[in-house]
């Protein structure tokens, strides 16, 4: 009794329990039917002006603390907010009630109305606007009409919305609630939950009444997206309207609930409908069972179970028989089987139907054996179906054994009990799997002879096994034959058979399926569109691919009236195969702006002079509007990129001449000042050009967002560089094969290193139908074994080498970033795994293994390992020979180094930067200091130039050794070579000269600090 005082306080005290809780939602099978509770008249009554003040407002109760407790927990910007609904005003009510012709007489039965209007939204007519031929029917568009109308193009929602906003640009008139609802569904199930919002917000400002079906499809459809926070957040502001909760509000609630598995809120919601004596159904009470069962509430399962039956009025037998089923989904499977035994100690005579979720149950748990002792009892007192023989197949195929699955098989048909489709199904699409390619075909020609017929779950796997197998126009037959057969291709079927042919790297086909399944109008996702548009761009059709991404754009909910268009233009595209010729072409040829250059090199080297020469902007703009040149967007951004040192000049000079007479910035120029912005790491005037971007209505491209992705990642900014990549899907965006790689790359690097973010972004770019490079694949997998996740690392080769990545070069990588991670006795141990794995040990795994042996300090086992090299005919490559000088330099063995330089270049290998950069850190150890600087001037004359890396580490070596002052010729002379000091270059600088006493010099290199920021960034 105390628990039900306690959850009598969960409502309002103007609560009142709900007698009769049945509320019709939207899309019920007989939708021409369906009616809300009450009449537009009754719920837009005016509030009476007579009634009685409103009561002082209780406290907050405990739903109230819970709701704030998770909208808080599960939404950290619960921005969103729903209007509260305001009774029209009596003007409005008449406008709405005359909406449609003076004189027309509204037919009793609206079906024919909205069967014509339908077929024209249907239609394939391109030539006359929809709207036109709508306006030619001269039909009442009552709100009847249009809420039938709209009822029945759910399924394609762009054309839904089409019509939605037409209506009511010609009726002047808001529309109803029903029209609401119906097209709040039809956004919600399309996914675009920011057109749900503008749904919900015009309601509230045309002052249009939330029955609560409105509340209801809300609650539901946030509650399918996980959006939990706000759909509680309905359902409070559903309360404080005032409008009656019922059956149909606390059911979506709580199917939001465990949907999220929040059992013990799921928990409170249902002990609230139980007091206020609402009707619980029983899909509901198996769902709420599923969930406290899998949260481990044993207690709180049976409870349900209880209240199933006293409440319900349901059977002991199917309550039974739903705990049993929840326990085994849970994977209890010991307390489903005493639940049996109790269950069968009660009732002798146990229905089959338990006998099969206890099977299925059993087999799920990979305790086969013991289901097969069950069935072998089953048979000796029951006459056992294909549905239980089903489990125990599933259970068999589980565990890998297909031979006892299809032994099993045969001897039930053999008994006369006739297999399930989808039996045969599973086990074809296992032996596709273990590549036993002929023994699956002729499974399926012995499922068509013994007269069952496949659906499209058992023709899908046939296609795919076909297309696997390289077996394209056997694929192709199954499909057609198929249709002709008159089961007509869902989007799982489409999907499936795009994606396996593109695996197989049959873009082509892949398109003609693709422009099928949009001819279908079966909308093809995004991910799909991805994939298909990767397979053409490495083939080289540039141009299919760009019209496939088009496609893939419009299939927004509020774009994808444009399909039909382009898919039409698919059919006027070049055939290149018909002239003869390639179908492969040049990144140049693909972009023609790229071809011709639209400016002078003159003109170039003048801009280029006056952006760098000018010691301030306005000097510099005096002299450019003196000037003749004709500025072309080309021009802009190569002078933008030649003197992106002097940041500040050229973010002026974007600005400056964006305001010319007769020039209009592009994507290409904006793209460059971003950049230019954010490797000065200014952030702030990078987000401006980006919004200044959309205000101008410059069209954004992925690459946009990769730059800004990019330069926070290199910043070491990578919350907000995760942040901004949300951000752009968000915004529809879809992101391209250089936005996964900088991600993956930023998020892998020690600065600001992310590995949980970096593996999902990983296998989000995989899915997505990109590829990774070698580049991208070194620095990931470094990043996991240094993060001590080996088993993520061989997981993703493996993954690679399934996708087409080359075992040799997966396997040598995951070397390299073993031995680089310290892990040297892993990396030599798979090594010694290479044979069995496929692979050989080559110049690469070699130069790997001794450069992490010389790091450890094991030089005799390093030497061995060269020797070895020999032995197998493998030429000493550059990188082995520069590890070798790397220890020799460390060691201060500097004969040696020299010595391994010399005969370097005598076995033809030619050093490298990272060469001559170890024999400077070398010299400077032992204090040979005129011999570092020879070899610096020797590189910079012959080559190769030294970068960075060398800079920097030349700077640090003689600030250690008292000659900070060499180390500010060394400052100037990286800016002349266009390299940027680092922030750590000018701090090594002044410390070294403060102590070493020269403080003046130290102060001149702050300024110059100072003055190349300013240059860098744009200073307001």
């Amino acid at each position: 009794m105390g628990s039900r005082t306690k959850f009598f306080f969960l409502f309002p005290p103007h609560a009142t329990p709900n007698k009769n809780p049945t509320t019709p939602f939207l899309f019920s099978n007989n939708l021409s039917t369906a009616r809300p509770k009450y009449s537009n008249k009754q719920r837009r009554r005016p509030p009476n002006k007579q009634q009685q003040p409103p009561k002082k407002p209780p406290p907050p109760s405990l739903y109230q603390k819970i709701t704030k407790m998770v909208v808080g927990r599960c939404d950290p910007d619960p921005a969103f907010s729903l209007p509260r609904a305001r009774p029209p005003p009596v003007r409005q009510i008449a406008q709405e009630e005359t909406s449609f012709p003076v004189g027309t007489s509204i037919p009793e039965d609206v079906s024919p109305l909205v069967h014509k209007i339908t077929e024209v939204l249907r239609s394939d007519d391109d030539a006359v606007p929809v709207e036109r031929r709508l306006e030619e029917l001269s039909i009442p568009f009552t709100p009847d009409v249009v809420e039938k109308v709209l009822k029945r193009c759910f399924k394609v929602g762009h054309l839904a919305l089409r019509f939605f906003n037409w209506v009511e640009l010609r009726m002047r008139s808001p529309h109803t609630t029903e029209a609401y609802n119906a097209m709040i569904y039809i956004a919600g199930e399309a996914g675009d939950f920011a057109l749900v919002e503008k749904l919900v917000a015009d309601m509230g400002e045309r002052s249009c009444f939330k029955s609560i079906k409105t509340w209801t499809i809300l609650i539901s459809h946030y509650g399918k997206a996980k959006k939990i926070g706000r759909a509680l957040g309905i359902f409070e502001e559903m309360r404080k309207s005032g409008c009656e909760l019922d059956a149909g509000v606390y059911g979506a609630t709580i199917r939001a609930l465990v949907n999220a598995g929040k059992s013990e809120l799921a928990m409170e919601f249902y002990k609230e409908m139980v007091l206020k004596n609402m009707e619980v159904g029983v899909e509901l009470y198996g769902m709420l069972m599923n969930c406290i069962s899998r949260s481990g509430d044993i207690a709180g399962a049976r409870l349900v179970a209880d209240d199933m039956v006293k409440i319900g009025h349901v059977s002991d037998g199917e309550a039974y028989t739903c705990m049993l089923q929840s326990f085994c989904i849970a994977g209890k499977i010991d307390e489903a089987q005493e639940l049996f035994l109790e269950f069968n100690k009660k009732n002798p005579v146990v229905d089959p139907k338990v006998y099969e979720v206890l099977l299925k149950g059993l087999c799920r748990a990979s305790r086969v054996e013991e289901a097969a002792e069950i069935l072998g009892s089953l048979e000796k007192n029951l006459a056992v179906d294909s549905k239980v023989y089903g489990c125990l197949i599933d259970g068999f195929l589980r565990r890998g054994d297909v031979s006892k699955a299809i032994e099993l098989l045969h001897s039930t048909r053999e008994s006369g009990c006739l297999q399930m489709v989808s039996s045969y199904t599973q086990i074809i699409q296992h032996l596709f799997r273990s590549e036993n390619y002929k023994e699956a075909c002729d499974l399926y020609a012995e499922m068509i002879k013994n007269g069952i017929e496949p659906d499209i779950v058992a023709t899908t796997a046939m296609v795919a096994g076909h297309v696997q197998q390289n077996h394209i126009s056997e694929a192709w037959e199954v499909f057609e034959n198929m249709k002709k057969k008159g089961i007509m291709p869902n989007w799982k079927a489409y999907s499936v058979f795009i994606k396996e042919l593109c695996k197989a790297s049959k873009p082509n086909e892949a398109l003609k399926l693709l422009s099928e399944m949009v001819a279908s109008k079966i909308n093809a996702t995004g991910d799909i569109c991805r994939l298909v548009m990767s397979s053409l761009k490495r083939n080289g059709e540039f141009e299919k691919a760009m019209i496939v991404e088009k496609i893939a754009k419009s299939f927004k909910l509020d774009r994808i009236s444009q399909v039909k268009q382009l898919h039409k233009s698919l059919d006027r595209l070049p055939r290149y195969e018909e002239y003869g010729v390639s179908c492969c072409t040049t990144n140049q040829d693909a972009n023609p702006t790229r071809a011709q250059k639209q400016y002078s090199e003159e003109d170039l080297q003048y801009l280029c002079e006056v952006l760098s020469s000018s010691s301030d902007w306005s000097s510099a703009q005096e002299v450019l509007e003196r000037g003749t040149i004709h500025f072309t967007p080309q021009l802009v951004v190569a002078a933008l990129d030649r003197c992106k040192r002097h940041g500040s000049a050229c973010l002026q000079f974007f600005s400056w001449v964006g305001r010319q007479a007769g020039y209009r910035h592009t994507a290409e120029t904006y793209n460059m000042a971003i950049k230019i912005s954010g490797s000065a790491k200014d952030f702030r005037h990078m987000r401006n050009l980006y919004s200044e971007m959309r205000r101008r209505d410059c069209y954004v491209t992925p690459n946009t967002w990769t730059i800004m992705i990019s330069q926070y990642g290199q910043a070491g900014l990578t919350a907000i560089a995760l942040r901004t990549f949300k951000e752009m899907k968000n915004e529809g965006f879809e992101p391209n094969a250089s936005t996964f790689k900088y991600l993956i790359v930023f998020l892998s690097s020690k600065k600001g290193r992310k590995v949980d973010d970096a593996i999902k972004i990983f296998y989000e770019m995989m899915h997505a139908g990109f590829m990774p490079d070698k580049e991208t694949v070194e620095i990931y997998l470094s990043s996991l074994c240094e993060s001590q996740k080996l088993l993520d690392a061989r997981r993703c080769v493996k993954s690679l080498v399934k996708r087409g990545f080359t075992k040799q070069l997966g396997y040598s990588l995951l070397v390299k970033s073993l031995c680089r991670a310290g892990k040297v006795e892993q990396g030599l141990s798979l090594v010694d795994e290479m044979e069995h794995l496929g692979c050989s040990a080559d110049q690469f795994i070699y130069g790997t293994v001794v450069h992490a042996l010389l790091r450890k300090g094991r030089l005799d086992e390093a030497l061995d390992k060269v020797e070895e090299m020999k032995r197998a005919g493998i030429s000493q490559s550059t990188h082995i020979h520069t590890s070798l000088i790397v220890h020799f330099c460390k060691e201060k063995q500097i004969g040696k180094a020299t010595e391994i330089l010399t005969r370097m270049r005598e076995d033809g290998c030619e050093p490298t930067v990272v060469t001559y950069s170890a024999m400077i850190r070398g010299y400077m150890n032992v204090g040979m200091v005129a011999d570092a600087w020879d070899v610096f001037r020797q590189m910079k004359i012959k080559g190769p130039h030294p970068d960075f890396e060398t800079y920097s580490l030349f700077i640090t070596c003689l600030c250690k050794m008292g000659r900070s002052e060499d180390g500010v010729q060394l400052v100037h002379d990286m800016l002349e070579s266009q390299i940027i000091p680092s922030a750590v270059n000018f701090r090594t600088l002044v410390f070294g000269l403060n102590r070493e006493g020269k403080y003046d010099l130290a102060r001149s290199v702050l300024q110059r600090k100072w003055l190349l920021k300013r240059e860098r960034m744009l200073l307001n």
